[in-house]
C-alpha cells in the first residue's frame, strides 16, 4: 500500500534535493532573509500505522508544527504517513520512498542484516499489546487455545514473541495452534465473526472489540512483560548522514512528546484528539481514550531509552521463534547516538 495520498511529498530524494537547494540560495546569498532557505525544505514524511503504539509520532508532529508556528520558521517539519500494514511500511522503507517510520523491532534487526541501511534511533512506546478473545467464550488459559485458530501482526511482530512466551508457560508451542497473519485492523471484525478464536496485537484494536462488548482481554504486555518493546522510530542511514540535526530533532520531539503523554491524564486527553482527526490515525476517539483509561498504563511512553539488554533479549526469543537466522550487532541495526544526546523537547499543546 501507498501512503496516504494526503501526505506530501513521500519521497525523501526530493526533500534533501530541495533542502540542499535552499541551504546553497542561503550560502551563496547571505544579504536574502533566511525564510527562502526554509521555505524550500519539505516536511520529513514519517511512516506509521494507526496504533497507540505510534502515539508518540502524532504528538510529535503536532508539537513540531506548533513551535514552528510561533518561531516563524519551518526548517524543521514533520508529517505523518499512514498505513495500514508492517509489510507495506517495509517496502516503503527499504525503497526510499519514506525515509523514516516507526517499524517493528525485529524487522529492523532482519533489514539491517540484510544490509538495507537502516538504523533504529529511539523507542516509540512500552506495552501495549494484548490478547483477545470473545467474551462468550470459556477461554482461561493458554491451554484453552489448543488447536484455536490465532491472529498476529506478522511473524516479525513482537506480538508474535508475546503469544509464544505465553504459550511456553502453557508447555505448548506455536504448533499447538493455527497461526493467521492478519492486518491489526482487521481483527476485531474477524473475532466477531469467529473467523479467529484470538488475536494478539497492539492497541487500539483491542480496545475497539472490548469496548463494543463482544471481546475481553486474556493478558495484557503490561501485566506478563513489563519491559517489553515493539515499534521503534528508524530511519535511514543516508538520512543521518545528510542531515544530524533533523534526526535529533525528530529524537528529542518523540522523546519530549512520551514525557508529555505520560505527565498527565489531561495531556492523554489532548493527544486522543490529535491523533483521532484524519491527519493522523482517523478513529473513533472513545477508542483511543479507553486504551488511555483501561488501565492508564495500558501503554506507556515516558521510558524511551535504548537498553542493548533488552534489545539482545528480544533478539533471542526471534532467533527461537526462527524469523532471525544468527544475532545481528547491536550496533549494525542501532544508531544510539542520537538518544544518548537526546535533550527532550517541551512538548506545549
Amino acid at each position: 500500500m501507498r501512503p496516504d495520498p494526503t501526505s506530501p511529498d513521500p519521497s525523501g530524494r526530493r526533500r534533501v534535493l530541495r533542502t540542499a537547494a535552499g541551504a546553497g540560495i542561503a550560502a551563496a546569498l547571505p544579504g536574502l532573509l533566511p525564510s527562502l532557505a526554509q521555505a524550500a525544505a519539505d516536511p520529513l514524511v514519517v511512516g506509521g500505522l494507526a496504533v497507540t503504539c505510534n502515539l508518540t509520532l502524532p504528538v510529535a508532529c503536532t508539537a513540531r508544527n506548533v513551535l514552528n508556528q510561533k518561531s516563524g520558521s519551518s526548517a524543521l517539519a514533520y508529517e505523518y504517513s499512514r498505513y495500514n500494514g508492517w509489510p507495506e511500511v517495509k517496502e516503503s522503507l527499504m525503497s526510499g520512498r519514506i525515509q523514516a517510520a516507526y517499524m517493528l523491532a525485529p524487522l529492523v534487526m532482519d533489514l539491517a542484516d540484510k544490509r538495507i541501511p537502516v538504523k533504529i534511533v529511539s523507542l516509540g512506546h512500552r506495552s501495549g499489546a494484548v490478547i483477545m478473545v470473545r467474551t462468550d467464550s470459556t477461554y482461561q488459559k493458554f491451554r484453552d487455545l489448543a488447536g484455536k485458530r490465532i491472529a498476529v501482526p506478522s511473524r516479525f511482530a513482537v506480538d508474535f514473541l508475546f503469544l509464544r512466551k505465553m504459550l511456553a508457560r502453557e508447555g505448548m508451542s506455536p504448533k499447538d495452534i493455527v497461526l493467521v497473519e492478519m492486518a491489526p485492523a482487521d481483527m476485531p471484525a474477524a473475532l466477531y465473526a469467529k473467523a479467529v478464536d484470538a488475536y494478539c496485537t497492539g492497541e487500539p484494536f483491542g480496545a475497539a472489540a472490548q469496548r463494543a462488548g463482544y471481546a475481553r482481554v486474556l493478558r495484557m504486555t503490561r501485566d506478563e512483560w513489563r519491559n517489553y518493546i515493539c515499534c521503534v522510530l528508524t530511519v535511514r542511514e543516508e538520512l543521518i548522514r545528510e542531515n544530524r540535526p533533523l534526526v535529533q530533532d525528530l529524537v528529542d520531539m518523540v522523546a519530549g512528546a512520551g514525557l508529555w503523554l505520560d505527565q498527565s491524564p489531561a495531556n492523554r486527553d489532548k493527544a486522543v484528539q490529535i491523533a483521532a482527526g484524519r491527519r493522523f490515525f482517523n478513529q473513533d476517539p472513545k477508542i483511543l481514550d479507553f486504551v488511555m483509561k483501561n488501565p492508564s498504563d495500558r501503554v506507556t511512553y515516558g521510558d524511551l531509552r535504548m537498553i542493548r539488554a533488552e534489545f539482545d533479549d528480544l533478539m533471542q526469543l526471534s532467533m527461537e521463534a526462527g524469523t532471525l537466522k544468527a544475532p545481528v550487532p547491536y550496533e549494525k541495526y542501532v544508531d544510539d547516538s542520537f538518544f544518548k544526546a537526546v535533550k527532550p523537547t517541551a512538548i506545549t499543546l
